[in-house]
């Protein structure tokens, strides 16, 4: 879907995004600027990022499909990591063992051990990031509580059915637009999935639009106190009157049930 997303824009802003390598791709993302748009680059880069799948711990010999594309390479480990100790020890272990630097023991030898070792270090490190999430998700709203009401400029990094998702650039701050809610008139919405953009009412929000929004702490239950925003420009206009359309963010770490649908 990103890399559908990506294609059709570049096209319409006549950059051309080369993905046949890794080498490829980093040069036409260096070479996708525009002087009238000075956040062009940064929000390809972003979209191109959530293209890439993830680089995993695996045992040798256990996965026949494998290629680490973000560096051009066939295979990758590392032992020198600051932040990821353990996969280095192990990695320094297996080394020593196969140049015959040091005995080995029944365990570090065992292809199925290894590999339950390695699903428990891409556990581990998923479950860090969560953590690493909620972090700055929790200091976002110490930052914003005594702020106020904060108007900022925010670009459309994706268009839904039924909601589109704002990057703001000034403080690296991401959320959703739904404009759905539970016990409200629900706008007229038209998805077109070729452009994508999102009707609604009269307004056609296409991706990379800069829109203007408020960004405040709702801190009405205290116990899950999140940011909310408020689409300021363009005003989304309900039978002539403007419709009061909120933002909200979220972190990943939250429960499934408790986040709002966006459906794709």
């Amino acid at each position: 879907m990103y890399v559908y997303t990506v294609s059709i824009f570049a096209v319409d802003q006549n950059l051309e995004i080369k993905t046949d390598s890794a080498k490829a791709l980093a040069e036409s993302l260096d070479k996708a600027e525009s002087p009238a748009f000075p956040y062009l680059n940064t929000l390809l880069r972003i979209l191109t990022t959530r293209c890439m799948m993830q680089a995993v711990y695996f045992c040798s010999g256990m996965d026949n499909d494998f290629h680490h594309y973000g560096l051009a390479s066939p295979i990758y480990t590392h032992f020198t990591s600051p932040i990821r100790r353990y996969a280095d020890i192990i990695v320094h272990r297996l080394l020593a063992v196969a140049i015959g630097a040091d005995s080995t023991y029944p365990e570090l030898t065992d292809k199925h051990k290894l590999a339950d070792l390695c699903k428990n270090l891409n556990y581990r490190h998923k479950m860090a990031q969560y953590a690493q999430r909620a972090s700055v998700a929790f200091h976002t709203q110490l930052f914003f509580k005594t702020k106020g009401v904060v108007n900022e400029d925010a670009y459309i990094l994706f268009v839904r059915r039924n909601a589109v998702v704002v990057l703001i650039p000034k403080y690296g701050l991401e959320g959703t637009v739904f404009f759905e809610e539970k016990d409200k008139p629900t706008p007229k919405l038209d998805y077109n999935s070729e452009v994508p953009s999102l009707t609604v009412e009269d307004t056609t929000l296409h991706m990379f639009d800069k829109v203007k929004v408020n960004v405040t702490l709702d801190a009405s239950n205290i116990q899950h106190q999140k940011i909310r925003m408020e689409l300021v420009e363009p005003k989304i206009l309900a039978g002539g009157v403007p419709a009061h359309i909120p933002v909200e963010t979220g972190s990943n770490s939250e429960p499934e049930k408790k986040k709002k649908k966006l459906q794709q």
